[in-house]
């Protein structure tokens, strides 16, 4: 079953969000899991691809996104596709749960203090607990 973890920073700003995503995937990485961050648009997409390459400039986060020449990097980020074929690790940051969350081990859904997500992210969680997923819950 998958496991889900909700990570909860105290800023309200997007951006934080996305620093924090970014060090949970070279996290992740690092450790040898693949990992695929699901996403909303094409745009969200490729604004996380950037940030990807220039959050931390003495490391390398290899990854594709979606619209782009894929190789079959251990990181995706995607908006319309199934998940790759990644089955580690799920960073969910879109307004709805993925269909095809079940398949990974884990999922990581990243609440910030802006209301919009956490009006979102209050709603996943409701969906993880009503269906029995086991939920962890870190405030940092």
């Amino acid at each position: 079953m998958t496991r889900v973890d909700f990570y909860v920073l105290k800023d309200s700003a997007a951006s934080k969000r996305l620093d924090f995503v970014c060090r949970l995937t070279q996290k992740a990485h690092a450790s040898g899991s693949k990992v695929y961050i699901a996403v909303d648009t094409r745009e969200q997409a490729e604004a996380l691809d950037q940030r990807l390459w220039s959050f931390k400039p003495e490391s390398f986060v290899a990854h594709d996104c979606q619209g782009n020449e894929l190789t079959g990097a251990p990181v995706h980020i995607g908006y319309s596709d199934e998940g790759a074929d990644h089955h580690d690790l799920l960073i969910n940051l879109c307004h709805e749960v993925p269909p095809f969350f079940s398949r990974f081990q884990r999922l990581a859904e990243v609440v910030c203090q802006e209301d919009k997500v956490l009006s979102t992210t209050r709603e996943h969680y409701t969906f993880y607990r009503h269906r029995g997923y086991p939920i962890e819950t870190h405030n940092l």
